[in-house]
């Protein structure tokens, strides 16, 4: 049954030996308004491939003449544009992990529900958002064309409407030019094509999320939600019902019904953070939800079926975890089908410059300062620090360096260039947990742009200290009104206070020990 093809039309092709099932995908298809063509074998399946183009080619694993995965690689090594579904017998998980390895868009288990079966190809169908204008080096000098909005949805928070060029963004964030960082970018566009189940790792503070954020912006659920979990803040008897949701009544508090993680991620991207830290009893749960696409709600006895497709990601060595017995050998092989390696910031120093200067640029537009650069004295001393939280520790210096910051010209540095006198020392060099006192001496030469602390947390802290005591000296150490000068709040520079080991003199507390405001 082929009817003329059309540009509203996508055309598909069939491959299976069975006639009633070719008949029943076949009819189901025309049905949703798809060009149908059929073959019975693999011979006659790459014939129909060479003689025209397809928008999607279904195929059964098992044919007379030899497995579908020819099909699959076929079009992978010719690069042809057709997206794959592979039909597999029940219980055959490594075939479709094989078939997804090939290049497979994603795959179907026998016998194949129809509701999915379509669900499946109008996915296929589906071209993903374009992505061949983002420059490899430079993602964030990409013109991209106007699409639609996109959702994101955190575990608790949904938020809307995030603009179309969510895709340019996702690509920019994972900022660096080494050939690393393009190879991670490079990998990022080819993986998100297919329903393939991307495990990422790293250290932590690489940014994993980034490269999730980036292959669900990527796909074709692009504007599909995204869920992002971190299964280690779980309490462990609370996981089933966090990913599966749960019944009005299923336990004691459940006073209505809750969806879960996956229900809230259907038809978009899963995303499971620290999958490492799951307990052997969830990763059971889990993977046959994976591999079933369906899940049981608490308290229900129907099953419910599930369109998401799995990201994780683990600072863990998951194959060490598998050998000490503390990770399922058959969940680590369904997640781990395509890999992607995130390198530690000590790993590709040369980005350094980039990415502080690209963090800054950000932390001023979203707190609405005037534009910033990086000085090469602050560079200098944050290429000579180890920098072991990577991009997230970074990040924090960063933040903390403009919050600090007195300075009127134009460019961040690490710590207030000229110290006033009234402030007084810092902790001493190799003492981290040193706290100065209001009776130490005063400085009496300003902080040299050359010299580097050799704790520079404890630096920090004493500078942070000293603009503390500063501004409450010159208030009377009238907390509100220091606050007030320091724009922060009353409960922000309290909480500052206790933490620096700044008290507030006895003159200045009321008759009852309390600190005058």
């Amino acid at each position: 049954m082929t009817l003329p093809a059309t540009p509203e039309r996508p055309r598909v092709l069939v491959i299976d030996d069975e006639p009633d099932l070719r008949t029943l995908y076949e009819f189901s298809l025309v049905r949703e308004g798809y060009e149908v063509h059929t073959a019975e074998d693999v011979a006659h399946g790459l014939q129909a491939l060479k003689a025209q183009a397809f928008d999607a080619v279904i195929t059964d694993m098992r044919l007379p003449d030899g497995l579908g995965l020819e099909i699959v690689k076929y079009l992978t090594q010719e690069r042809r544009v057709e997206r794959c579904v592979v039909i597999t017998a029940f219980g055959s998980a490594e075939n479709a992990v094989e078939a997804l390895k090939a290049g497979a868009f994603d795959y179907l288990t026998k016998p194949v529900d129809l509701k999915q079966f379509r669900s499946v190809i109008a996915q296929a169908v589906r071209k993903p958002l374009a992505v061949q204008n983002i420059s490899l080096t430079d993602p964030a000098k990409a013109v991209l064309p106007a699409s639609t909005n996109q959702t994101i949805v955190a575990p608790e928070t949904i938020v809307h409407a995030v603009p179309a060029t969510g895709l340019q963004i996702a690509l920019a964030r994972l900022v660096g030019s080494s050939a690393v960082m393009c190879a991670v970018r490079e990998r990022i566009q080819k993986v998100a094509s297919s329903m393939a189940p991307v495990l990422v790792r790293g250290e932590s503070g690489t940014g994993k999320e980034l490269v999730a954020r980036a292959i669900h912006a990527c796909s074709h659920r692009a504007q599909g939600t995204f869920i992002a979990v971190n299964c280690g803040a779980i309490p462990e008897n609370l996981l089933e019902a966090e990913f599966f949701g749960a019944r009005k009544g299923a336990y004691t508090g459940a006073v209505q019904d809750r969806v879960g993680y996956f229900q809230a991620a259907h038809g978009g991207t899963l995303f499971l953070d620290e999958i490492g830290d799951l307990p052997l009893a969830m990763q059971a749960k889990l993977l046959r939800a994976i591999q079933e696409r369906s899940i049981r709600p608490l308290g229900s006895s129907q099953e419910e079926h599930i369109d998401t497709r799995i990201l994780s990601a683990t600072h863990h060595d998951l194959a060490a975890c598998v050998a000490r017995g503390t990770f399922r050998q058959d969940l680590y092989y369904r997640l781990n089908v395509i890999e992607i390696l995130l390198p530690a910031l000590r790993e590709r120093s040369g980005d350094l410059p980039q990415l502080a200067q690209a963090i800054l640029e950000r932390i001023t537009q979203e707190t609405q300062q005037k534009p910033k650069r990086i000085s090469v004295s602050m560079l200098r001393q944050l290429q000579n620090l180890p920098l072991e939280g990577n991009v997230r520790e970074l990040e924090n210096l960063i933040h903390r360096a403009l919050a600090l910051s007195e300075l009127d010209d134009e460019d961040l540095h690490m710590v207030d260039q000229a110290t006033p006198p009234a402030f007084t020392s810092a902790p001493q060099m190799g003492q981290p947990n040193a706290e100065p006192s209001e009776s130490q001496a005063v400085v009496d030469t300003p902080t040299s742009s050359a010299h580097i602390p050799g704790d520079l947390q404890a630096h920090l802290d004493g500078q942070e200290r000293n603009i503390l005591l500063r501004a409450l000296n010159d208030t009377g150490f009238n907390r509100t009104a220091a606050a007030a000068r320091l724009g922060m709040s009353l409960r922000q520079i309290r909480y500052r206070m206790v933490r620096l080991g700044i008290e507030v003199p006895t003159d200045r507390l009321s008759q009852d020990g309390e600190a005058l405001q």
